[in-house]
């Protein structure tokens, strides 16, 4: 699949990514598919749909995924990871219906943590099933226009948010929501969640946000993402830029979220929430 840009009518280019990182993506791949041709149980057909989004190669995981789910009809994971690349290649509304899918298979399954296909700095995964199904379901009704019922995934996605990295990843897009809802009194509440010492593995950009909404710091200094490593720069200005943006766009600066917004689309990481919800706010505008 060439994913094209809504924008610019233009193909995405990869992601820059170092040789090694890519080579160890193809060797994970070629495991996850020797893995699965050995034995296509449903970790395995997980795992080799997984392995081969990370590599943009997304017509093939639709369909390996969309094949599982007629063996594996009652497998909530595959709605879940099937409808979070809905979510990347743009097709928001087959997210909402694979989400609410999983939403209903998964209600009466136990919460489990689910494994990191690129593991964090500490190797420890910060998220469970329940959490990853309710929290995309919130994105992708967020990138709709539907608020009230984004707002209401989020209110149960922060059940299932157990730890800092997911109550910041939780609370931040909730806010958000109700802020865009006009209901500030009520987003200013959630921020009792977050604290300026809170312990992250990976929600850094997520906890610099609320922290900017709580009057901590400056809207102005979330734009500076200076880092050594130029991936992580982009991805931290994709995702906190989109949040600084969008505070000026409920606070009545128009102008200026645009400004802002247009410099996450220059970031080029176009996987990235911030980046989607960026671009659906500048094709509003086009139209």
């Amino acid at each position: 699949m060439v994913l094209i840009d809504p924008l610019t009518r233009s193909p995405f280019p990869e992601h820059p990514i170092s040789p090694a990182g890519k080579e160890l993506a193809k060797n994970n791949l070629a495991e996850a598919q020797a893995n699965f041709n050995q034995e296509p149980t449903l970790e395995n057909t997980i795992w080799l749909g997984r392995r081969l989004a990370y590599l943009y190669r997304f017509d093939e995981m639709f369909e390996v995924y969309t094949r599982a789910v007629s063996a594996y009809p009652h497998a909530y994971q595959l709605y879940r990871h099937r409808g979070h690349r809905f979510i990347t290649t743009r097709q928001f509304d087959k997210a909402i219906k694979d989400f609410e899918k999983a939403a209903e298979l998964a209600q009466d399954q136990p919460v489990e943590i689910e494994p990191d296909g690129i593991p964090n700095a500490q190797n420890k995964p910060t998220s469970n099933g329940h959490f990853n199904i309710w929290y995309h379901l919130g994105l992708a009704r967020y990138l709709t226009g539907d608020f009230e019922a984004a707002a209401k995934a989020y209110e149960t996605c922060l059940s299932y948010s157990d730890n800092p990295d997911s109550i910041c990843a939780t609370v931040d897009w909730h806010y958000t929501t109700l802020r865009r809802m006009g209901q500030t009194q009520a987003a200013e509440n959630l921020l009792t969640h977050i604290s300026p010492d809170m312990t992250l593995i990976e929600s850094h950009s997520y906890h610099r946000r609320l922290m900017m909404y709580k009057g901590s710091s400056s809207p102005e200094s979330l734009l500076n993402t200076e880092t050594d490593r130029p991936e992580e720069r982009l991805l931290n200005l994709a995702t906190q830029g989109y949040g600084v943006a969008t505070w000026y766009l409920y606070n009545d600066d128009v102008e200026r979220a645009m400004t802002i917004y247009k410099q996450v689309i220059e970031t080029g990481y176009w996987s990235a929430f911030g980046y989607i919800a960026a671009e659906v706010e500048l094709l509003k505008t086009a139209l």
